[in-house]
């Protein structure tokens, strides 16, 4: 049986297809986001608290190199096999560089159900791939595109990126927890760090009925687009195992990490990229992340990384 917030998921999808009126208010659904992002942070934060060391550099310096390497090696195929304009490669590549904060949560429910062990630095992951692969993107549009958003500054993508409500909160929470700990912050963080699954099950059904929302009707004219999105995970998820066993990492580390990389951003990438690649579609994007990778990763995807985990440890 898988994880009771998954089902939360189906059921979002299930009514999204069956055309129902169930919706969640849009407020309510900001508020969910918010909740989850610091949650996750104070999460990490906590379990960082008095753990954080030099020996972590090594760990962090690859984390970050792959957000950096997957836009780069996903680039050719979606422009030259796929023959998408050189805009929407580089938006599609680096949604799929960056990371989807929802993923990371299913794939944290997932560690904690099935009691792996799981390091204190996992959090960090979320911070240090978010970051890179939306750079590398437009350095990609930039040196090979001739669209307007070439004039856009770096400086200006930066403050895009690290001033967006999802980053602030993650980093924040993650600080927030790292000086106060489980014990002094416990007044504050207990509710929402012991309500963590309801919050995701929420969410989860607000994103199941925006995954139907992107997939109705069915886009048969871009099927090879959809193809990409169902193998693309299965190999950057094997790259991420790959990766998590060379270091060393916990068990359920290394699954939130092959979890991460075989994600693909469906909230701080799109408004980074809107503003960087104004010629990109980025309802191709979504259709990608989070009509098709998104729920391959919650139904399937974690459970393979985790055997995939195990069968190489």
């Amino acid at each position: 049986m898988p994880d009771i917030v998954v089902m939360f998921f189906v059921l979002g999808v299930t009514a999204g297809l069956l055309r129902s009126d169930l919706k969640i208010p849009q407020a309510t659904y900001e508020t969910l986001s918010l909740l989850l992002m610091l949650t996750i942070g104070l999460k990490g934060g906590m379990v960082l608290h008095g753990n954080l060391h030099w020996q972590l550099l090594p760990e962090m310096g690859a984390v970050l190199l792959l957000g950096g390497l997957i836009p780069l090696m996903l680039y050719p195929v979606l422009n030259k096999l796929l023959n998408l304009s050189v805009a929407n490669s580089a938006s599609i590549a680096a949604h799929y560089g960056s990371v989807s904060a929802g993923t990371f949560a299913v794939a944290l429910a997932f560690a904690e159900s099935n009691s792996l062990n799981v390091g204190a630095e996992v959090t960090l992951y979320l911070v240090m791939l978010e970051l890179p692969a939306i750079i590398v993107g437009l350095l990609l549009y930039r040196r090979l595109g001739n669209g307007s958003g070439q004039n856009l500054s770096l400086k200006a993508l930066w403050h895009e990126t690290l001033t967006n409500k999802s980053v602030i909160l993650l980093v924040g929470g993650v600080i927030i927890g790292m000086m106060y700990g489980t014990q002094q912050g416990s007044q504050v963080t207990s509710l929402l760090t012991n309500s963590f699954k309801v919050v995701l099950a929420l969410f989860l059904l607000e994103m199941g009925l925006m995954a139907a929302q992107t997939l109705r009707p069915i886009p048969w004219h871009h099927w090879r687009l959809a193809l990409f999105a169902l193998i693309t995970p299965n190999l950057l998820g094997a790259i991420g195992v790959c990766v998590g066993t060379a270091l060393q990492l916990e068990l359920g580390s290394v699954v939130i990490l092959a979890s991460l990389v075989a994600s693909a951003s469906y909230i701080a990438a799109p408004a980074a990229i809107k503003a960087a690649i104004p010629d990109a579609d980025i309802g191709l994007a979504m259709l990608c992340s989070l009509g098709i990778t998104f729920p391959f990763n919650v139904l399937l995807g974690i459970g393979m990384y985790h055997q995939i985990a195990l069968f190489m440890s």
